[in-house]
């Protein structure tokens, strides 16, 4: 039986590094996993797994999805989707007053989100 101190590690399964991507390929690969429906946040962490390193290129995730009209800030689709479970949970439960005022409060809080992300762009 090991003691305490010896733990029993796991070891990763080892990724063999890809080939390095041309700034044009690099920016297709992005393109492609967005329009495949994947935030800008997953694809960075896809690309990880496949050996292509994001800081290695010219451009942010963000900044190419931005040139191609594919951006939506994280911010905004998160409390976006929780204003939508909200609105079908109060649908369901009319008499649940607290998600009524918590509707309330997250519409307010969509309606700065925009407020501030329009005015960035």
């Amino acid at each position: 039986m090991p003691k305490k101190s010896e733990k029993k590690t796991e070891k990763k399964p080892e990724e063999k590094p890809a080939e390095k991507l041309s700034q044009g390929e690099y920016e297709k690969k992005v393109i492609e996993l967005a329009k495949a429906g994947i935030t800008s946040e997953k694809i960075g962490e896809q690309l990880r797994r496949q050996g292509i390193h994001p800081k290695e290129y010219e451009k942010k995730i963000s900044d190419i999805l931005r040139k191609e009209n594919l951006y939506t800030a994280p911010d905004v689709r998160n409390v976006e989707i929780k204003l939508e479970n909200l609105k079908k949970h109060f649908e369901k439960n009319r008499q649940d007053k607290k998600a009524l005022k918590n509707r309330e409060k997250i519409f307010g809080n969509l309606s700065k989100l925009r407020k501030y992300y329009a005015g960035k762009e």
